[in-house]
């Protein structure tokens, strides 16, 4: 059973046990934000959500708010249990589903961090996540999904080989790396001594590659629910 569907059976255990599996619980919304409404105005101007590489997907549970990035955007409007029974094929039914279990989470008062951090924040989370790693000693860094922020900082202090989904990024440098393209990523799993990797890989369904014997930390807003559900470690210091 891949990790979906093991979330979809504990997020079902949570629905009787609230007794929301015989009512039809209804979602507010579900849709696509603008660049700004997700992110502000951060320092950098190269996040791929403001090159409209990927969007965020916000939906709204009895008022409680969660976030999914996704390269498919798209809005939805439906229960509970329709969002449920979603069949998860394609990045836009896995974006709805995680930005709801994210939403259900925050108005169950399980998770408080369902909101992208905005303006100033991505920068002082990028600086933050240096001293976040300092307890790895001086690891070698395999870094999944280019966010450059975090990339021009850690390059400053740990040797670090990055991959990045978006064509446009390959051979491009940022800070002291060149962004590699994913054909190397198993090569570059292999070579760090941990990996860090963007918590979209629950929306694209390639989560469970990071998944291996070396300590994985996934890092956004995106993966709140799943890492709580399913104990994975996830580092989103200044989400709201």
């Amino acid at each position: 059973m891949d990790i979906l569907e093991k979330t979809r059976k504990k997020l079902i255990e949570i629905m009787k046990e609230e007794g929301w599996d015989n009512e039809q619980v209804d979602v507010l919304s579900a849709r696509t934000l603008t660049a700004k409404e997700a992110i502000g105005s951060p320092e950098r101007n190269d996040y791929p959500i403001l090159k409209g590489k990927e969007v965020m997907m916000e939906a709204v549970f009895r008022g409680a708010k969660g976030q999914a990035y996704t390269d498919q955007p798209g809005n939805y409007s439906g229960t509970l249990k329709d969002i449920i029974n979603l069949p998860l094929n394609n990045n836009f039914e896995r974006a709805i589903y995680i930005a709801t279990l994210n939403a259900m989470l925050r108005y169950l008062g399980i998770l408080d961090k369902t909101v992208h951090c905005k303006d100033q924040e991505p920068s002082m989370c990028a600086r933050k996540l240096v001293e976040y790693l300092y307890r790895f000693g001086k690891p070698r860094i395999a870094f999944i999904g280019l966010q450059p922020g975090m990339v021009a900082e850690l390059s400053k202090h740990f040797k670090m080989r990055v991959v990045d989904l978006d064509v446009e990024n390959i051979g491009k440098q940022f800070g002291e790396v060149l962004i590699e393209d994913v054909s190397y990523t198993q090569e570059i799993i292999d070579w760090g001594d941990i990996i860090l990797a963007t918590g979209s890989t629950v929306v694209n369904n390639s989560l469970e590659g990071f998944l291996v014997n070396k300590p994985t930390i996934f890092y956004g807003v995106t993966v709140a629910g799943i890492a709580y559900l399913n104990q994975l470690e996830q580092y989103c210091p200044c989400g709201h």
